[in-house]
C-alpha cells in the first residue's frame, strides 16, 4: 500500500491509501469517494503531465508520499 496526497490547490487536501498496481482511474474512483466528486470531472496531474485512466501508477513511477495535483473539469 502506498499513500498519495492530492491537492486540488483551493484549500483541500486528500490522503489516499491505494495499490501500485491500481491505475489512474481507480485512484479517481477512490478521490471521488473521499471528495463527493464525480470522478469523470477530476483531472489529475503534475507540472504540464496529465495523467491518463488506463495506466497504472507503477507506470508513471509515483511513489509513496508523492503529491499530484487534483484540477476539476
Amino acid at each position: 500500500m502506498i499513500e498519495i496526497i492530492v491537492n486540488d490547490r483551493l484549500g483541500k487536501k486528500v490522503r489516499v491509501k491505494c495499490n501500485p498496481d491500481d491505475t489512474i482511474g481507480d485512484l479517481k474512483k477512490i478521490i471521488a469517494a473521499q471528495t463527493g466528486t464525480k470522478p469523470e470531472k477530476i483531472r489529475l496531474q503534475k507540472w504540464y503531465t496529465i495523467y491518463k485512466d488506463h495506466i497504472t501508477l507503477e507506470d508513471y513511477e509515483i511513489k509513496d508520499g508523492m503529491g499530484l495535483e487534483l484540477y476539476y473539469n
